[in-house]
């Protein structure tokens, strides 16, 4: 016996049109495909700092541009590292105070080791401090620059629509916390370097770690703020990819230890934190809230969303 025909279902009074369904953003393995190892994301982010390197040394006008905060901020860290030297050996006498009963020859090795962690701790503070300081001071010059790179890949978002002295600040209070931070781990470090042998091997390249974890998320923040992505949200993602980011914040603090490195490798370095945060960290994860994709610009490599 035949089925009797079903006309197809049409908007009416008993079959009212259904509203569409939201897009639901694709999970990260759809959008991006497998995620690489850890070894080889921490050479990607080292690959993230050359290419910003190598981006500037293709427009050499906006790494001139890119100088002029940068040499600010030196001057004022340089004076202060250099009145620091010439006042070690008294803070190193103050510190090892216990030490003036001993004999002369272990006072005297208690208040070299004490000095180099003094130094070693301020070096610790200028690294942690100095892109913070640097990006504060100079934010329409690396804004400038990040929307240069942004555009040189297909296109860069819309500015954010929050006012000027919004953005002030939260840049002042980022920088705030990230001086307490590292003020904390600067404490930790000085107390372990008065450990023999760990103190002046181990402690030096987990301060380095530590502070190029901190310098990636400084370095990211032109391209994230700009995404919407705040402090918050930017380290949860940054702490998901954390061997990227560990890779290319530990190269920027080796290019920043050479003399004058840090002001030479400065738009480099925010040219390359702004690529790392366009391909990986500004889309590792689906928009918080969903809604339509926004159409891709030249470059992307696949679907976007600005948040």
């Amino acid at each position: 016996m035949s089925q009797p025909h079903v006309p197809p279902e049409r908007p009416g009074p008993w079959n009212p049109p259904q509203a569409p369904r939201p897009h639901a953003p694709r999970p990260p393995a759809a959008q991006d495909g497998p995620k690489p190892s850890g070894v080889k994301d921490l050479f990607n982010g080292v690959g993230y700092l050359l290419r910003g390197i190598g981006w500037v040394a293709r427009h050499p006008a906006q790494w001139l541009f890119g100088l002029i905060p940068a040499l600010v901020v030196l001057a004022v860290y340089g004076a202060a590292l250099l009145f620091l030297a010439f006042q070690i050996d008294d803070l190193a006498g103050w510190v090892t105070g216990f030490a003036d009963g001993w004999s002369d020859a272990a006072r005297t090795g208690a208040r070299v080791v004490a000095g180099i962690a003094i130094y070693g701790t301020a070096l610790f503070l200028v690294l942690i401090t100095f892109t913070a300081m640097t990006l504060l001071v100079g934010d329409p010059f690396y804004e400038a620059i990040a929307v240069r790179v942004e555009e040189s890949q297909g296109g860069a978002p819309p500015d954010p629509d929050v006012p000027l002295m919004v953005q002030i600040g939260r840049a002042l209070k980022d920088a705030l916390l990230l001086g307490v931070i590292a003020l904390m781990f600067a404490v930790v470090f000085f107390a372990c370097g008065f450990v023999p042998v760990i103190g002046q091997t181990v402690v030096p390249v987990v301060a380095g770690l530590v502070s190029g974890y901190f310098l990636a998320g400084e370095l990211t923040s032109v391209a994230m703020d700009r995404r919407g992505i705040l402090r918050k949200e930017r380290f949860a993602r940054m702490r998901a990819n954390r061997p990227l980011v560990v890779g290319f914040g530990a190269a920027t603090v080796v290019v920043f230890l050479i003399p004058l490195g840090a002001v030479l490798a400065m738009p480099g370095a925010v040219a390359g934190g702004t690529l790392l945060a366009r391909e990986r960290l500004a889309r590792e994860w689906p928009a918080r809230e969903p809604g339509p994709e926004m159409p891709v610009t030249p470059g992307d490599g696949g679907t976007a969303e600005y948040h």
